[in-house]
């Protein structure tokens, strides 16, 4: 028999949802946040494009996604970008946030399911079909709209970057099963172990990858694999878990989420939520810290590959766009509803987001209620 779910650790009363800036107010941010001109263009082409893909179904439906802003976190991550470049980002983000909500209910706790689902999202990355000749790819909103993203972000890449953009959504799809794991568990991952998970689930490897692709340029492997480029993405990474799950706090846990480092901290600490918040932040702190001495270092680091000037401007751009990722997180977070007492509103009580369900339920699924 699988073990009941975990359940969020008792302790005093939550911080107030409406407010979110009170619980971010202890990370320090040393990044200013710019905002794309061409974010009001790239929310419109994304409502008309996830109406089209079967994602958004109805009014009611886009209004909530509408109201979430959430082409805006694209318009913060990359403030360069060409219009177009803008509008297949937010089509990829709201493909991110849509898949993400699947998760609130029992599918959330169920890896098979989970594990199906991800090889048929993963097929449709395969350099070759692997359908037998005339049989047909699988199927359904979710599935065909990521066909699509994929299909429009690779056209005309070099093939080490799409090797590199495939492993990173294969990551960030297969560790939803690890994830789904840490719901069924008896006892929460320590911080570490959740970290190895999370952040390949936040999504930020597949954005920084964007971040080549928008500046029209892709790092050689040499470049891209030295070891401060590689600690500095996975700060990256970290900033943006501990931020967000900050500021998710009330939201996770009305839906009944645990796969928060705010959550597991205070779970093996035996501490307050306050406590929990305080040290998350200064892990964010501490990380961005490193992140600028690593940086003032890069031209030493990166010596030894006799870079051109090209080639250094490519590198500069990219190390800009980590810092366009943790500051325009951080802005667009204490922004969005999705985090208001209205966005904690909008999954409590067995609520779902009116996206939530493009998944087929299991067979108990439509007369059992969601994971809490």
């Amino acid at each position: 028999m699988s073990p009941e779910p975990v359940a969020a650790p008792p302790g005093p009363a939550l911080p107030d949802p409406a407010d979110p800036t009170r619980r971010t107010a202890a990370v320090r941010m040393p990044f200013p946040a710019r905002l794309n001109p061409h974010a009001e263009r790239a929310r419109q082409h994304t409502l008309q494009w996830a109406q089209g893909m079967g994602l958004l179904t109805g009014d009611t439906a886009a209004a909530e996604y509408d109201a979430l802003r959430l082409e805006r976190l694209m318009a913060y991550f990359y403030p360069d970008a060409r219009a177009a470049d803008l509008e297949l980002s937010a089509d990829f983000n709201a493909w991110f946030f849509i898949f993400d909500d699947q998760f609130d209910g029992l599918l959330g706790a169920q890896p098979e399911r989970i594990r199906r689902l991800v090889a048929d999202l993963a097929a449709t990355m395969a350099p070759e079909p692997r359908s037998p000749a005339g049989a047909p790819e699988p199927d359904g909103p979710l599935v065909r709209s990521f066909r699509d993203i994929w299909r429009r972000s690779t056209d005309g890449t070099p093939r080490y970057w799409r090797s590199r953009f495939r492993d990173h959504w294969r990551a960030y799809l297969a560790a939803h099963e690890g994830e789904a794991r840490h719901r069924n568990a008896v006892r929460l991952p320590g911080l570490e172990d959740f970290l190895a998970v999370r952040r390949d689930t936040i999504g930020v490897r597949p954005c920084l990858d964007f971040t080549e692709r928008c500046g029209g340029y892709s790092l050689p492997d040499d470049v891209y694999r030295t070891p401060a480029l590689r600690e500095m993405r996975e700060i990256t990474c970290d900033v943006v878990i501990f931020v967000n799950d900050i500021v998710s706090l009330v939201k996770e846990l009305a839906a009944g989420d645990v796969n928060n480092s705010v959550v597991v901290h205070r779970a093996d600490r035996g501490c307050t939520v306050e406590e929990s918040v305080e040290h998350i932040a200064g892990l964010a702190n501490a990380r961005t810290a490193r992140f600028v001495r690593l940086a003032a270092d890069l031209p030493r680091a990166l010596a030894g590959l006799r870079l051109d000037r090209t080639a250094r401007a490519h590198v500069d751009h990219y190390v800009e766009g980590m810092r366009h990722l943790m500051a325009g997180n951080l802005t667009w977070s204490l922004a969005t509803a999705r985090y208001d007492a209205a966005g904690v509103a909008a999954v409590s009580d067995g609520r779902r987001r009116p996206w939530g369900l493009l998944v087929a339920p299991g067979p108990a699924e439509s007369c059992s209620p969601p994971v809490r």
